[in-house]
């Protein structure tokens, strides 16, 4: 499904903090879906298609991520188990991944909710997180208030929250239930949060301010505020400030790392999309050996070298490294390995390292179709 460019439920917090962070944003190249990512859109997509009715998910893939029946036992089980406990009698009304939006009150404003549901007269507003890193809380939180506002406005499911006198935001991310209930009220205050942001981010010079919310924003490599957070960094020494001050850097220490990280991901983005950046190159990680031919080595070991095929074979043939504890350097079969690099790595042009070959995008779409 499409996101909104200006705002959506992810970004309410940082366009609310920082309304110049829309036009920033919108400068950046698009974003690759990273593994973790396509992991969520797969249990997503999973556990919707099972709220509707069709409970045959094991198996189903997204990308190169396939919903194993591990995997459904470590995330799903426990998020229908917290449903269950949401709505013990299991009357609650509901729809799933509904797109919901704010129409001519804020054009181009939407986003797309996992479970929007009626219980009596208390609307509900459920996020599913499947992520295991950054616990997150329902009380106050921005991307639910926004998924309320924009429902209310959203015909196709503005049964929810009609006559109703509290809405239940919940947050579920297995094995962790976050639940906290408001008003309609509060949730018209941040729909007016919200638009005034909106409206801020469309001035000449927008207000921009760093915090929290900058964890996420992709368009840190170019933020003022950042590259003048780094900037300073570096200029300051640490030794002759104030315990205050000290422990104020370290509060803004994890932005300006999250920055920087970012800084890394775009100046690789661009050499890999021939666009140089001076003074660094695309070098290949180190290489781990594999075998050329399974098959092949494990009759050398079993036939020519005699040995238990348990010392060469688990549940697929052990690894160059693992084999070559087993017989010694001198008797291992170098013929039957070659080194593969697990990708391309950022470095100084300093490093002795030779540079990747980028044969550009365009080329390498022409040599897929011709395989």
């Amino acid at each position: 499904m499409s996101h909104s460019t200006i705002v959506g439920g992810s970004t309410a917090k940082r366009v609310i903090n920082c309304p110049a962070s829309v036009a920033l944003v919108a400068k950046m190249p698009p974003q690759l879906e990273s593994e973790h990512a396509a992991r969520g859109t797969l249990l997503h997509t999973a556990i919707a298609k099972i709220l509707d009715g069709d409970t045959n998910v094991i198996g189903d893939t997204y990308k190169e991520q396939v919903l194993t029946q591990e995997l459904y036992d470590e995330k799903i089980v426990p998020a229908l188990e917290a449903l269950n406990a949401i709505d013990p009698e299991q009357i609650m009304e509901y729809a799933v991944e509904s797109r919901v939006g704010f129409g001519d009150f804020l054009p181009g404003v939407f986003g797309s909710t996992d479970l929007l549901g009626r219980i009596g007269d208390r609307a509900v507003v459920l996020d599913w997180k499947f992520g295991d890193g950054v616990v997150v809380d329902a009380e106050e939180n921005p991307q639910l208030l926004f998924y309320a506002a924009a429902a209310m406005r959203t015909a196709e499911v503005a049964w929810v929250f009609k006559d109703v006198k509290e809405i239940e935001c919940i947050i579920v991310q297995p094995p962790m239930v976050k639940r906290w209930v408001t008003t309609p009220a509060r949730v018209q205050q941040f729909e007016q949060e919200l638009a005034y942001a909106v409206r801020l981010s469309t001035w000449p010079s927008p207000p921009m301010q760093s915090g929290d919310h900058c964890r996420w924003c992709t368009a840190k490599p170019i933020c003022p505020q950042m590259t003048g957070a780094v900037e300073r960094a570096l200029k300051v020494q640490l030794a002759d400030l104030p315990k205050e001050q000290i422990a104020l850097q370290l509060q803004q220490a994890g932005v300006i790392e999250d920055y920087l990280k970012d800084l890394r991901a775009l100046a690789q983005r661009m050499l890999e999309n021939d666009q140089p950046v001076p003074g660094f190159k695309l070098v290949a990680k180190r290489g781990t050996r594999q075998w050329v031919d399974e098959e092949k080595a494990t009759l050398h070991f079993v036939n020519n070298m005699s040995l238990p095929i348990s010392d060469v074979v688990e549940a697929k043939l052990k690894s160059p490294a693992q084999i070559e504890k087993i017989v010694g350097k001198k008797e291992f079969p170098s013929e039957l390995v070659v080194s593969v690099s697990s990708g391309n790595t950022l470095a100084p042009d300093s490093d002795p390292r030779p540079a990747v070959l980028q044969i550009g995008s365009q080329l390498k779409a022409a040599l897929t179709k011709l395989q």
